[in-house]
């Protein structure tokens, strides 16, 4: 039998790509054991919901980041690429005389099945398994109402956390001891993943990210220090820097959410003294993080919802499907619809991999309710497209704008992305960003140019259909036939 104070631990790193405040690693390193930290890449296993070419571009970088970060340590962060973690999982065991396995749990579908396989396959084998929760501030136990049912708005959902639960202050996972091995097993190389894009499609990311865990504490000292003051007024504002940006390195792990949450609390203390209470600003933003956590339970509650309605009355719906819908859907992808703040929103995901949330809600209420294209299409551009594409958020955020989920927006609002851009875009400065060709346009008519005269326009050297488009469905005509569309849902639910 194996010594177990001498047999290494297996640490299956899933979306825990960093050491500090590292719940699953500080078990790991407690039991005193040396560590084999492994991350395995499943390309196809998720099926349809395996990453994005965003996504991807992320994961290798934070990957990389990690093993420089064991490196240090003189630990071998260990790859493989798999679709089948539990044979490899229980390989692995055999061949470093492993007895227990640790991983972080994650809570996709998919997710929770890969993890359900590794634990019935391991275990047979005699191998002790641990799952231990490190993405989410609350265990999901402590997610459901007092009948024991999900939550489905999300203010009670806010008052029942907030409230009732305490957020654990994550372990130090970067003090204890670490034990090395003399030989570690063979590796893949990141590079032989083919994680990266092959066409520049990605350069321009590099301006705006430094995924891993010194890149995600830069991004949020820099949010503390900067933009929290100021949060409230700030967040809608897509020109100004007024949110943290913290969505990709939350959705890998590259930063503990719980000491995220923590350092909110030390930030104000450190601004204002140790009996400081929370501005307003400070709880909005963490409101704001806790719809994260709002998304989490609703998935794990309601896992069909990445493909279905979570209200079945808009199954009814009239979506669009013809070869007009079709080339809306493309010219809505390439930031080409002739609406400058949906274009200008379009254009910033293709460039950076992100997109101000504000504006997530504009392009998305134009596809859905202006253009009648189901809210899917949407969802899967975005999870391509976008470095924080989160299943779970991802999800809930198409269909709250789509009306058919949780706490979701109501049917009739329909965002009027003229008006929602001179409320919160009043110089253009975010549009002249993006979309420069309309630079030299007023900022009376920056959100709506074809309703400036023609002398304004040919001075600012726009012709529309040729150096700018014509919008490509009238805004209050398509308000009226997504009013008429939802009639077939308020008809179904009556029935029901």
């Amino acid at each position: 039998m194996p010594n177990p104070t001498s047999t290494p631990i297996l640490l299956w790193v899933r979306q825990t790509l960093r050491l500090q405040h590292n719940a699953a690693l500080y078990a790991a390193l407690q039991t005193g054991q040396p560590v084999v930290p492994v991350v395995l890449h499943s390309p196809t296993a998720s099926g349809r919901f395996s990453m994005g070419a965003a996504s991807r571009w992320w994961f290798h970088h934070s990957v990389q980041s990690l093993a420089n970060s064991y490196a240090q340590r003189h630990i071998q962060l260990t790859l493989k690429q798999t679709d089948n973690a539990a044979e490899t999982l229980l390989q692995l065991a055999k061949e470093t005389g492993s007895i227990k396995l640790i991983y972080d749990i994650c809570h996709e579908p998919e997710a929770l099945s890969q993890a359900s396989d590794v634990e019935k396959t391991l275990t047979n084998a005699g191998i002790e398994v641990e799952g231990i929760h490190t993405q989410t501030l609350y265990h999901p136990d402590d997610w459901a109402n007092k009948e024991g049912k999900p939550y489905q708005v999300y203010t009670p959902f806010w008052k029942h956390t907030s409230g009732n639960r305490q957020v654990v202050h994550p372990p130090d996972s970067t003090q204890p001891t670490y034990h090395t091995l003399d030989n570690y097993p063979s590796s893949d190389a990141l590079e032989d993943w083919q994680l990266l894009p092959t066409l520049d499609w990605d350069k321009g990311f590099y301006k705006h990210w430094q995924p891993g865990e010194d890149g995600a504490w830069k991004q949020f000292n820099h949010f503390l220090n900067t933009g929290i003051a100021t949060y409230n007024d700030d967040r809608n504002k897509p020109a100004v820097a007024g949110v943290s940006k913290i969505s990709p390195h939350l959705h890998f792990g590259d930063i503990s959410v719980q000491a995220l949450w923590h350092a909110v609390y030390s930030n104000a203390k450190k601004q204002r003294g140790q009996n400081a209470r929370l501005t307003d600003d400070e709880t909005t933003y963490l409101k704001e993080i806790t719809w994260r956590e709002f998304a989490a339970q609703l998935l794990r509650a309601f896992p069909n919802t990445p493909t279905e309605n979570l209200k079945p009355a808009f199954n009814a719906y009239p979506w669009a499907d013809d070869d007009e819908s079709n080339e809306r859907l493309k010219r809505w992808q390439q930031g080409q619809t002739g609406i400058p703040i949906v274009d200008a929103g379009m254009r910033e995901l293709w460039h950076t991999g992100w997109m101000h949330n504000r504006v997530r809600m504009i392009v998305g209420s134009l596809l859905i309710k202006n253009c009648r294209i189901h809210w899917q299409h949407g969802a899967e551009w975005f999870w391509d497209t976008l470095v924080d594409a989160d299943l779970a958020s991802n999800t809930m955020g198409w269909q709250w704008v789509a009306g058919s989920g949780a706490d979701a927006s109501p049917y009739f609002r329909i965002f009027n992305p003229v008006t929602q851009g001179k409320r919160f875009d009043p110089d253009g400065e975010y549009v002249r960003h993006w979309v420069p060709e309309l630079a030299n346009v007023p900022s009376k008519f920056i959100h709506n140019p074809w309703e400036a005269p023609p002398l304004v326009l040919l001075d600012a050297g726009v012709t529309l259909g040729d150096t700018y488009p014509h919008p490509m469905v009238d805004l209050a005509e398509s308000r009226h036939t997504a009013l008429a569309g939802y009639d077939a849902v308020k008809a179904t639910k009556a029935s029901v």
